[in-house]
């Protein structure tokens, strides 16, 4: 059985490679994003003032516009942003099995929106951006079936498995006497909280260990929590003399319930070594000192330190050489009182470095991308125009968002189905879909720039086929027009009930023969009943070519 002692040990373990990034983080906290960032257990409801390094407020507001872009272009609650497949592309064109999908793809955006997954999401693009490294914890509910926390940087320690995908979170923090007891029962709490719950000290801190990590020593017939695939603890770190085995807790989970996107790794790093924060960090605090300079300069043009005679001294308090400040000299020749100095800053240089700066930091933040445009210069621009813009402004965001595919959406999706399909409330999955595996595609707003390649490809080559008809009829059989719909709707993310199956559009195409096989048979008898009508009114008693005809079939008869 595992002790605290194990614990407390990996812990430390953790805290250690983990102590070179403390550091950078504070700095980005101190100077970008002030509001994130804990890197104390005790660092709570603290209202003090954290921004003062702050000056210039352009890297904060360029964080928020990353964040929300991200949200709107990867997560957008408004628009559906992920589709269920399988690897079998003609399974996907089965009717039942593209219902089935659609469904549970509506469920799921539904669990999402009545959950707080979305506001989560937001937090997580807003640390991915400036420490480049992003937690979040998904948790089973019984009400909205998922509920979701998200650690701040510095509160949590990570590990990794052999393939480098993160598996193991351990984090410290406080809770109170009262918060102890509510959550974990005061049979399980250490006698020393037990004492002071009971003496009405219900306010007093404890700090407290949970530690998720894989569960190698678990019994797989025991259907117990605490035997899942993944282990969670929680214990007092201040009472490891009372009890070594006892924990206030002890369960699991059957997916890793951690999501730990990382912006950009070296190597066999933890946490993340680049992102956008970290990029931008020396030109913001060159902006930061630029901006100290510029009003520096405007403080001493509009109330500058003067110079007057030494008999005005009397009269006059203070002396130095800052702004305001009155410096008394023996040259009476100088006249009364009157500006130290002839300072004449050119303000308008030191504007264009901070315009300069500050345009940097936007474009390491991505800021000219997802304001591409409302920045632009013209009030008239083509679709085209647009999108061959935006495919080329998006394509830059490639690597990242094939990690948060990897690392933050593909888990997120896949522990929710797993919690929907434990909770009862997915449909009865059709005889097709028996023992096949699901993927994932995206089709968000930032997926589908990666795909508009494919898109023109089919436009273009749709539009070359046609114009080659027109010369050559058969080139028209090479290109096949119902298998190009279904590829460039997939690539547009349009809805699978908006396209039509293969076997719907053959249902029509039968029908749509059998009608016109049908109508061609009812214009057949229409044409016969008419000639055998124009046959009865004509006249047999003269010669003409009918009695002709007439005579001739006599005579073969005969």
């Amino acid at each position: 059985m595992r002790t605290k002692d194990s614990y407390n040990k990996r812990l430390k373990n953790l805290d250690s490679e983990r102590s070179g990034f403390i550091d950078y983080w504070r700095e980005l906290s101190d100077n970008i994003l002030s509001s994130r960032g804990r890197f104390l257990t005790s660092d709570r409801n603290k209202g003090h003032k954290r921004n003062t390094k702050q000056f210039n407020n352009s890297a904060r507001l360029a964080v928020r516009t990353l964040a929300s872009g991200m949200m709107a272009g990867i997560t957008s609650p408004a628009r559906p942003w992920f589709r269920l497949q399988t690897p079998d592309p003609k399974l996907n064109e089965v009717g039942a099995v593209k219902e089935w999908l659609n469904d549970v793809e509506v469920l799921m955006r539904e669990v999402y929106s009545q959950s707080n997954v979305y506001n989560t999401l937001h937090t997580v693009y807003s640390e991915l951006a400036v420490f480049g490294t992003a937690t979040m914890g998904i948790y089973e509910d019984y009400e909205n079936v998922l509920w979701c926390k998200q650690y701040t940087a510095g509160s949590y320690l990570l590990a990794m498995n052999g393939r480098s995908a993160v598996d193991t979170l351990y984090r410290e923090y406080e809770l109170t006497v009262a918060q102890l007891v509510t959550e974990f029962g005061i049979e399980n709490v250490s006698q020393s909280v037990k004492g002071q719950f009971e003496t009405g000290n219900t306010e007093a801190w404890h700090k407290v260990v949970h530690a998720i990590e894989l569960n190698d020593g678990r019994d797989n017939t025991n259907p117990l929590a605490k035997h899942k695939k993944y282990r969670s603890v929680y214990y007092e770190a201040d009472s490891d003399k009372e009890n070594k085995t006892s924990f206030l807790r002890e369960s699991g989970y059957n997916e890793f319930p951690i999501l730990a996107p990382r912006w950009d790794v070296t190597g066999e790093d933890v946490y993340a070594t680049d992102c956008p924060a970290m990029t931008a960090l020396g030109d913001v605090k060159a902006l930061q000192l630029l901006e100290r300079r510029k009003y520096q300069a405007v403080d001493k043009i509009t109330n500058p330190p003067m110079q007057a005679p030494s008999n005005l001294k009397a009269q006059v308090e203070g002396q130095g050489m800052v702004a305001g400040d009155i410096v008394y000299v023996d040259d009476t020749s100088a006249g009364g009182i009157r500006s130290l100095y002839d300072y004449r800053p050119d303000l308008n240089a030191i504007q264009a470095m901070i315009q300069e700066t500050e345009n940097r930091i936007d474009k390491a933040f991505y800021v000219d991308l997802f304001l591409m445009l409302a920045n632009s210069d013209r009030k008239q621009i083509t679709a085209r125009e647009i999108s061959e813009r935006h495919e080329e402004k998006l394509l830059m965001l490639g690597p990242v968002l094939e990690r948060l595919h990897t690392e933050l959406l593909d888990p997120l999706i896949d522990r929710t189905f797993a919690m929907m399909q434990r909770a009862g409330i997915l449909p009865e999955p059709p005889e097709e879909l028996r023992d096949t595996e699901l993927r994932i595609e995206y089709v968000s707003v930032l997926a589908q720039a990666q795909r508009l390649v494919a898109v023109g490809a089919i436009e273009r080559t749709a539009q070359f086929v046609g114009e080659l008809s027109a010369v050559f009829p058969n080139a028209r059989h090479k290109f096949d027009a119902e298998q190009a719909i279904d590829e460039y709707g997939a690539a547009l993310g349009l809805s699978p009930r908006v396209i039509r199956s293969d076997e719907a559009v053959a249902e029509i195409i039968a029908q749509e023969q059998q009608a016109m096989a049908q109508q061609q048979q009812a214009e057949q008898m229409a044409q016969m009943g008419q000639v055998a009508q124009q046959a009865s009114q004509t006249d047999t008693s003269g010669k003409n070519a009918l009695t002709d005809m007439m005579k001739m079939a006599g005579m073969n008869n005969g």
